[in-house]
């Protein structure tokens, strides 16, 4: 372990932006809804009757796990229902950003040359991520405090984070052990992930039937963090499974560490041909081979999306039917008065913000090529920097167009409605491109700080939940490119807000390539 403090504070400086932003965004959510909620329910029997009502709903269940109570703090651990996946989004790829990318970028080589231990590095970067979570419980249980509600019940939240933070950063530190590649490690750990939560998911919506899987949300960490209960039960089973998983899967990343090379994986890769294919002799070519896995995964997920998406819209309009104040509640939240309408407008400027994440990594690929040497290599043959860009932004644009086709087909063939919800998820795609644009600018002109791409998406997510529960100006909701897009099915079609943010991703996108042009590489 010699020299893990000296790692751990080169770890504290090189994320002194990244691990602050995620730390407070998602730290400050559950002071988010519940301030939302509390404003959002004109009588207690409103927030009875909604809280009945979503307890019993497979859909919503399924959306955002099991509720027990109808107390305002009990609403708003159910409404943040989807925290712990984004939770342990961040930690994961917090770890592998120090430990995997590291050692593929050729750093970790560097740094073993000097007095290291073997596991400082790794030790260090689940202590740099195991401090933001307990950071980010601590915000979220002094917020929710500040707020109202029980102390004991705000302290067994924050816990619940701060766990599920930890567990995910040693998933992640277990798959930067299996390959050789940061992007292998992340899918790796991204799919242990996904799989929790459909885990989760097919537990609770068992348990509201027969009940015969309902065990499945046992095996899931994400469904652990479900089942504490913070405001009620506040069952302290799960909390203990989650602190064994995190020392469990941790102490088997140190133990794997140990039965492979610097530089390798215990999955070797698969050496290629000596010769390139004719279709691999152009730069979209390359780009397609390098794109098509991270393509067809967000694909996929995104179908899955939209088939639940789809099913969850019965559910919603049921809601409707059976008490008429909750379509006012819904409207309030940001919907418009026709509750289904209302409810896929949402959804897709949410499908569009997730969408926004992948033409971000995307377009953000070429920056990866540069910095492990296959872009100098690319260059010095006759391919220009123009086209070298525009490869990767290609996927970057229309990639997302894909997945959104993906999710809007799923979601109306279940729903019974294809055309109105698919026009509602495309209509999507230029406020898409505009992050995709601001990666690429940074990415011409400050490639160091291509990180801040994200903070832009960060920013439109927080808009997007928060900003209709607790009412912001205009002027605040404007600075999202997706407050913009017009909410169909429930309003008119406009085509010039659609023109301006195409016009604006374009503008970002073109500076940024010549930004790329003039400047040194690899920087």
């Amino acid at each position: 372990m010699t020299g893990v403090g000296t790692l751990l504070r080169l770890a504290l400086r090189r994320d002194r932006v990244v691990l602050p932003l995620w730390v407070f965004c998602l730290g400050i959510l559950p002071y988010v809804y519940l301030t939302g909620f509390q404003t959002l329910f004109a009588t207690d029997q409103e927030r009875i009757d909604y809280a009945r009502i979503s307890a019993d709903n497979v859909g919503f269940v399924g959306l955002y796990g099991p509720l027990q109570g109808d107390s305002l703090g009990e609403l708003t651990v159910w409404r943040g229902g989807f925290q712990p996946v984004l939770i342990g989004l961040a930690a994961l790829l917090s770890v592998i950003r120090h430990t995997r990318t590291d050692e593929e970028a050729g750093r970790t080589e560097l740094i073993r040359a000097a007095v290291v231990g073997r596991w400082a590095q790794l030790a260090a970067a689940l202590l740099l991520t195991g401090l933001g979570g307990l950071l980010l419980g601590l915000l979220a249980t002094a917020t929710t405090v500040a707020a109202g509600e029980p102390v004991a019940g705000s302290i067994a939240l924050g816990v619940v984070y701060t766990l599920d933070a930890w567990v995910f950063a040693a998933v992640g530190a277990a798959a930067a052990q299996i390959t050789e590649t940061a992007r292998g490690a992340r899918g790796i750990a991204i799919g242990v992930l996904g799989g929790a939560y459909v885990l989760r998911l097919g537990g609770d919506i068992s348990a509201m039937g027969d009940g015969n899987l309902a065990w499945l949300s046992w095996l899931s960490p994400v469904g652990w963090a479900h089942r504490v209960f913070p405001y009620g039960a506040n069952d302290h089973l799960p909390a203990v499974l989650s602190i064994v998983a995190a020392v469990a899967v941790t102490g088997l990343s140190a133990y794997l560490m140990t039965k492979r090379d610097l530089g390798g994986g215990l999955l070797a890769a698969r050496l290629g041909p000596p010769t390139a294919a004719a279709g691999l002799r152009s730069p979209v070519a390359l780009a397609w081979r390098l794109h098509r896995g991270l393509l067809l995964g967000w694909t996929l997920g995104f179908t899955a999306l939209g088939l639940v998406f789809g099913g969850v819209a019965g559910s919603v309009a049921q809601i409707a039917e059976d008490s008429g104040g909750v379509d006012d509640i819904f409207t309030r939240m940001g919907g418009t008065d026709e509750i289904v309408d209302g409810y896929f407008g949402i959804v897709a400027a949410l499908c569009g913000v997730i969408a926004a994440c992948y033409a971000v990594q995307a377009t953000l690929r070429m920056r990866d090529e540069e910095q492990n040497g296959h872009a100098e290599a690319l260059l010095s043959t006759g391919v220009s920097r123009y086209a070298f860009a525009g490869s990767h932004l290609l996927f970057g644009l229309l990639g997302p167009a894909v997945v959104l086709l993906a999710e809007g087909l799923a979601s109306g063939l279940v729903h019974g409605d294809v055309g109105p919800v698919l026009a509602a998820t495309m209509v999507q795609l230029p406020a898409v491109w505009v992050p995709a644009g601001v990666a690429l600018l940074l990415t011409g002109f400050l490639p160091r700080l291509t990180g801040l791409s994200w903070a832009v998406l960060g920013g439109a997510l927080l808009l997007m939940l928060a900003g209709p529960l607790l009412r912001f100006d205009q002027w605040v909701m404007d600075l999202s490119p997706f407050t913009h897009v017009p909410q169909l099915p429930g309003a008119d079609f406009t085509v010039l807000p659609l023109a301006v943010l195409t016009v604006v991703a374009a503008v970002l996108a073109g500076v940024g390539t010549t930004g790329l042009r003039r400047r040194d590489l690899p920087l």
